[in-house]
């Protein structure tokens, strides 16, 4: 089968291992243009190109996929596989292969569709997530579903853990889409998109926590957002605000209502008000200019004001 890869996040990178060693070994790999990343901005390439141009595969990287249209209909693929792309694919695009474009998605779809589908899934207190093969159409996520694999979403899961898991998970998807394809035996179940909920794409600002949340629903925001966007607050220190991430886990309390300025510290432990409806102990903090530190540490060298 003639493949084409299209793909820049790392959740992408056990699938394209896997084409790699299993086969079909795909005939090129597009990805987004290499980027300016860290203090210093240096131009770095996604990870999955270097491991491409370690296998010897060619690699376009296109600032809009539709201009790399004619190098793509050059190889005559059967099948693309797109997955964390991060390019919306113009008709131009779903035209080119002559069996099938699929999209491989970090959720159980319908559930969750758009980019931060991943933390989504926790966020909401879903019970399970998985990874989804589905036909690639105009409307985002919106494809009908080929094959999918669900697996539990454990009581401490975070966003990172999670991203792990369903990147294994989308490699074993992956496979048996293909075998499918190949086969003439893959259905199409639609979408009913009465069940659907969009996730919009996060930004380092979505992290900043809103303390109106009930702390059982805070709780799952901390875990969701790490480590990206990862979640923070600001404290008063001094008489100054000044900006304190907050990592999991924070454990839920009772009796945030009674809490005296919103917060309170007890012995070694800080605890913090949550829209009246509990509290919740912030356990790992690291505060603005410092390093990550235990929330007895911090109390040791500093005496918080409020919090907002």
């Amino acid at each position: 089968m003639r493949v084409i890869f299209v793909a820049t996040g790392d959740i992408a990178l056990p699938s394209f291992r896997h084409l790699l060693a299993h086969g079909p070994k795909p005939l090129a790999l597009v990805t987004q243009p290499d980027k300016p990343v860290g203090r210093h901005q240096a131009l770095t390439p996604p990870r999955i190109k270097v491991e491409a141009l370690e296998a010897g595969l060619p690699v376009l990287q296109p600032d809009n996929i539709s201009s790399a249209v004619e190098e793509m209909r050059a190889l005559d693929p059967e099948v693309i596989v797109v997955f964390a792309y991060g390019q919306i694919l113009r008709k131009d695009v779903l035209k080119l292969p002559s069996k099938a474009i699929i999209n491989l998605h970090g959720s159980l779809l319908p559930r969750h569709r758009g980019a931060s589908c991943v933390q989504a899934a926790i966020d909401m207190g879903d019970k399970e997530s998985g990874i989804a093969a589905i036909h690639v159409v105009k409307k985002l996520d919106a494809g009908d579903v080929i094959f999918d694999k669900a697996i539990p979403i454990q009581p401490d899961e975070t966003g990172g853990t999670l991203h792990d898991k369903l990147a294994d998970v989308a490699a074993e998807v992956l496979a048996e889409t293909l075998k499918r394809i190949g086969e003439g035996t893959d259905t199409r179940t639609p979408q009913d998109d009465s069940f659907s909920n969009y996730a919009s794409k996060l930004e380092r600002d979505d992290g900043r926590i809103d303390w109106s949340m009930t702390a059982d629903a805070l709780e799952r925001r901390i875990r969701a957002y790490d480590p990206w966007p990862g979640t923070f607050t600001t404290v008063q220190e001094d008489g100054k605000w000044k900006r304190l991430k907050v990592f999991p886990p924070v454990i839920p309390a009772p009796g945030g209502a009674e809490l005296a300025e919103g917060f309170q510290v007890s012995g070694k432990k800080l605890f913090v008000a949550c829209g009246g409806k509990g509290a919740v102990e912030l356990l790992n903090v690291q505060p603005e200019g410092g390093k990550r530190m235990t929330a007895e540490q911090y109390l040791a060298g500093r005496k918080p004001q409020g919090f907002q």
